[in-house]
């Protein structure tokens, strides 16, 4: 018959186990906490964010009337006569946006389904990498290369071209979003299962119709938040417009025109001499909120 071991001892062998056990749970006890610290902080940044927002838009609508702010086409809040309709900036923003999405999403869409779909391997070595080095170039340069390279090249076309012009400015930024469209686009093109693939040939299916029928279809929805995506990367750019577009806030949807946008208007005011309280200062923060 065998002998038991003794309690005593058995308490001793499994007391490391214990600590061990007891030492897991604090390190996971630890990071999650970590992790709960990350996720609020980013809600009370998130937050403070809105808050100022608001509280100087609220200070900025104390001095100027909401229906002067919406209802007029004037902007001039730098000038002796002030006019503070927004909208020549919503539609500076709005033109330039568009331009900017009319290059991006066609290029960018067909290049992710050509380097996913139809590309060998060579091929795509070469112009994924060359595509994202596009993402890497620092908004400034891109704001130069079109008011240096692009502008005198299309006032070859339209003779009549304002120098500083939302056309240039909405074709660079195109470019400037294009990785943005076309990575995105490839990975939720590449998550669509073969299977799917494999049972259009087995139909009878071609490359071309498996491709724009079958994988496109397949992954909409990943390629509408690419799309998505790049057009708030759209609105919210800044240094291209500020440099290339101008900054003179003209209500027009012609192109060829300076133009104004939010962002490039923050941007002129945050670099004056506007002091903190009055009512061009408010002007800003309305501005991005409006944003």
């Amino acid at each position: 018959m065998a002998r038991s071991t003794p309690f005593p001892a058995r308490l001793e062998a499994g007391a490391p186990q214990l600590r061990t056990r007891r030492a897991r749970s604090f390190k996971e006890r630890a990071i999650q906490l970590l992790l709960l610290g990350c996720g609020l902080l980013s809600i009370l940044t998130t937050l403070s964010i809105i808050l100022v927002f608001l509280f100087e838009t609220i200070g900025f609508f104390r001095q100027v009337s909401i229906f002067e702010f919406f209802g007029s086409t004037r902007w001039t809040p730098l000038f002796l006569e002030k006019h503070y309709g927004v909208w020549p900036l919503v539609i500076g923003t709005l033109v330039v946006t568009l331009i900017a999405v009319l290059v991006a999403l066609p290029l960018g869409l067909l290049s992710a389904v050509y380097l996913s779909e139809f590309a060998s391997p060579l091929p795509r070595r070469i112009l994924k990498p060359s595509l994202e080095i596009l993402a890497g170039i620092p908004t400034v340069v891109y704001g130069y290369f079109a008011l240096l390279f692009v502008t005198p090249l299309l006032r070859h076309l339209f003779p009549g071209m304002d120098y500083f012009n939302g056309l240039s400015a909405g074709i660079v930024m195109g470019f400037m979003i294009l990785p943005m469209v076309s990575s995105i686009s490839e990975d939720a093109i590449y998550a669509v299962p073969q299977s799917l693939r494999q049972a259009a040939y087995a139909m009878g299916a071609t490359k071309f119709e498996v491709a724009t029928k079958v994988v496109v279809p397949a992954a909409l929805s990943g390629i509408m938040a690419a799309f998505i995506l790049a057009i708030s990367r759209a609105v919210g750019e800044t240094m291209i417009v500020a440099i290339a577009a101008g900054q003179t806030p003209n209500f027009t949807l012609n192109p060829l025109r300076t133009m104004e946008t939010m962002t490039a208007y923050v941007v002129n005011v945050a670099t004056g001499d506007a002091e903190a309280g009055d009512i061009v200062w408010g002007s800003v923060f309305t501005v991005g909120a409006t944003l």
